[in-house]
């Protein structure tokens, strides 16, 4: 019945694909036409309707791109040379696609673009290169960053335009946002190299999530050996932090159950179950360890000496060891009481790691903060 099925439409099929390049070309796609009758010439060379308006759609399509040519060449856009460019490429398309079919070349001579597509894509690096170094001699930061787009872009439309390359890299400099991050002092020596070590982890992690191209998050000790000038300066501190709060929870429970014994025959010969009742204790053991506390955060400007932004940032951590034991008859214990017989009376872990596992929540915390804040620098 399948087969059947597809036997009925695939002429119909072959029928309208015949004349998908005429469709297109009626309803004013003249680049999609174009590329419809030269396909279809590849395949069938003497395609009647194809060789006919092949011509057309490809005059109509010259005439549109180039009338948008005109019209970005008249306007006061200053990037309109990347827009004059983009329109000759499309053009420049079209005569590589009529090029792969002899047929499409014996009624269409396409005209080739590239050199005008050379021309637009100097001009517009050109246009690109002047406003970057415009921007460049505004020296702030924010121009600076601008600047690096436009030296960016002129690259991207010439490789190795002019000396690009070398002002791109100044403007980036010029445009870094440089945050030194504070060193991180807690009341507790006994938790300092913890501290530390949290403190080194957190500088990792916003260096390594990219946060964003211009800033730059660097260590204050190692900005204070090679000299770096602080932009932004990221004071640390903890608000308030408790490490092993230790929590201990003893229940018991009577647990009992009726189990068959034995059997016994009565008066008529019958065998009856001998029942005995079973007892046991459970005795189960939950330890909490609870680590929690909040790290205070300043982001200061340093040359006006104000606070940009600020937060607190909570962390927790909670250990948690059960175990069980029972005293009585094993037999009295169902399988969920079973369940909570074992495990062993385990200490949680040192007191500098419940800090490291605590402080673990604010990492991310404090980059999406960082974040937020630098997305749109």
């Amino acid at each position: 019945m399948q087969n059947r099925y597809w036997l009925l439409i695939a002429p119909i099929l072959f029928i309208l694909s015949c004349k998908s390049g005429e469709k297109l070309y009626n309803k004013g796609r003249y680049d999609q036409a174009v590329q419809a009758f030269v396909k279809k010439l590849q395949k069938h060379p003497q395609h009647t309707t194809s060789l006919q308006l092949l011509p057309q759609a490809y005059a109509q399509s010259q005439h549109q791109h180039e009338d948008k040519v005109n019209g970005y060449l008249a306007s006061d856009n200053p990037l309109k040379w990347e827009y004059v460019r983009q329109e000759y490429r499309s053009l420049q398309t079209l005569y590589d696609i009529i090029h792969t079919s002899p047929a499409a070349l014996a009624v269409v001579t396409p005209k080739d673009y590239r050199n005008a597509i050379t021309g637009a894509q100097e001009n517009a690096a050109e246009v690109r290169y002047q406003r970057g170094v415009v921007l460049l001699k505004k020296e702030d930061k924010a121009s600076a960053r601008r600047a690096y787009d436009e030296f960016d872009a002129a690259l991207k439309l010439i490789n190795n335009y002019r000396n690009a390359a070398e002002l791109r890299d100044e403007s980036f400099n010029r445009g870094v946002v440089n945050v030194v991050i504070s060193e991180l002092e807690i009341n507790s020596s006994y938790f300092q190299f913890s501290a530390d070590q949290f403190r080194d982890i957190l500088i990792r992690n916003l260096q390594q999530r990219n946060i964003n191209r211009f800033v730059q998050f660097t260590d204050e000790r190692i900005a204070r050996s090679n000299n770096l000038q602080a932009d932004e300066y990221l004071q640390l501190r903890f608000y308030d932090f408790v490490v092993g709060q230790t929590y201990v929870d003893r229940s018991q429970r009577d647990v009992s159950k009726e189990i068959v014994t034995g059997s016994y025959k009565d008066t008529s010969g019958k065998f009856i179950d001998r029942y005995e009742t079973v007892r046991a204790t459970i005795y189960v053991t939950r330890a909490s360890v609870i680590s929690k506390g909040a790290l205070d955060y300043q982001l200061v400007d340093v040359p006006s000496n104000k606070i940009i932004r600020s937060n607190r940032l909570p962390g927790s951590y909670t250990w948690q060891n059960e175990f069980g034991t029972y005293k009585g008859d094993k037999r009295a214990l169902s399988e969920e009481d079973k369940r909570q017989i074992g495990g062993s009376d385990i200490p949680p872990p040192p007191p500098q790691d419940l800090f490291m596992l605590f402080t673990k929540p604010i990492y991310d915390q404090l980059a999406g903060d960082m974040q937020s804040f630098y997305n749109n620098l």
